[in-house]
């Protein structure tokens, strides 16, 4: 069996048509993110895209750089198939969840090829078709229609809408986007902004206005006031910041905090959210993927797991949208729906990647 010889991060810069904003503070300008290559003993690699988060992960491009001079060394001379090996590893590492996701999803991808395979391959969908959303980020009406109408003429037709900041006005963006898009549907991200005491009245009035659902509306910390929340049957919740991991999911579901599970592979790697997705479809709950703003080539591979059993609702696979350029042909959406025919045509472009990426120095 191939080993692990070599792991490589490339740090890349693509420029946003505009600024994503979303909490209380948090801003991405431009996706400032890491390649990383994984080269087996026989020379298959694979790659992956690692999106460092700080106001959410804490990771930056220097504790991944970091993270992995401390995770090579352990990794390297290890089976590649050799996947509890691995995953000890990895385990052991605690948090830097985007570094380990990337570091999975490679590896991966370099097993495939090693087998004489695509990605795609070895990952058989379940469905031939998902439906695709996008985040619309907090921004004044003008900004946040002229993006709507971007992303809706290019085939998407669900949108997540950023919360929080301004409540009473979110409501008035809310009626706009239905106004000028009234065939697109609309859910809700608040990210932990709410207040025990209000968040019930908010969901209510979002609810009357049309929306499918709410992720994460209450701060992680107020355990109980999120279960009385879901336990109100207002809008189904969505878990995001509160199912990070397996353990995480594993306390949720026994605390029965949400009703559908925002599955990102860019934080918890394939092997991770698959086990994820089994434990979360076993439980009856129903699942989205979600894809942390990345380029075309990362909306691909997280794409792959939104066609597996378990996922019944729109993903978030259309942010490279946002992007000035890319390395990798993901296809046209199909009045709002991604086909896995179509996916399967998606192909990293190395030369389209050079002019992204930043100096090692």
């Amino acid at each position: 069996m191939p080993s692990i010889r070599r792991i490589t991060p490339h740090p890349f810069r693509l420029p946003l048509r505009g600024a994503l904003r979303w909490g209380k503070a948090s801003e991405l300008a431009a996706l400032e993110h890491v390649l990383l290559e994984v080269e087996l003993s026989d020379g298959s690699v694979g790659r992956a895209e690692i999106p460092p988060r700080p106001t959410i992960y804490g990771e930056t491009l220097g504790t991944i750089k970091a993270a992995l001079e401390f995770l090579a060394p352990r990794l390297l001379g290890l089976e590649a198939e050799d996947t509890e090996a691995v995953q000890k590893v990895l385990h052991s590492f605690p948090n830097n969840p985007t570094t380990k996701g990337g570091l999975d999803i490679a590896l991966w991808e370099a097993w495939a090829q090693s087998e004489g395979q695509a990605l795609w391959q070895v990952l058989e969908p379940h469905q031939e078709r998902v439906k695709v959303s996008y985040i619309l980020g907090i921004a004044d009406e003008a900004e946040m229609l002229a993006d709507a109408r971007a992303v809706y003429e290019a085939g998407v037709r669900v949108l997540k809408v950023k919360v929080g900041r301004d409540l009473s006005g979110d409501l008035a963006r809310i009626a706009a986007l239905k106004e000028h898009f009234p065939d697109v549907e609309l859910y809700a991200d608040a990210n932990e902004t709410l207040h025990p005491e209000e968040a019930e009245t908010f969901l209510r009035m979002w609810a009357e206005a049309g929306l499918l659902y709410v992720e994460e509306p209450l701060p992680i910390a107020e355990v109980l006031s999120r279960k009385r929340l879901r336990q109100a049957g207002i809008l189904p919740i969505i878990a995001d910041d509160s199912a990070f991991t397996l353990k995480d999911l594993w306390r949720e579901l026994q605390l029965d905090t949400f009703d559908i599970l925002n599955l990102k592979p860019a934080r918890t790697g394939y092997t991770q959210s698959l086990e994820m997705l089994a434990l979360n479809r076993a439980e009856g709950k129903r699942a989205m993927v979600g894809s942390q703003a990345l380029s075309s080539f990362g909306a691909y591979q997280s794409a792959l797991l939104a066609f597996q059993e378990g996922v019944s609702e729109p993903s978030e696979l259309a942010f490279h949208l946002k992007a000035e350029g890319g390395f990798c042909n993901f296809p046209a959406l199909r009045e709002g729906w991604l086909y896995w025919e179509d996916l399967a045509q998606c192909r990293f472009d190395l030369d389209a990647f050079e002019p992204y990426q930043l100096s090692q120095r």
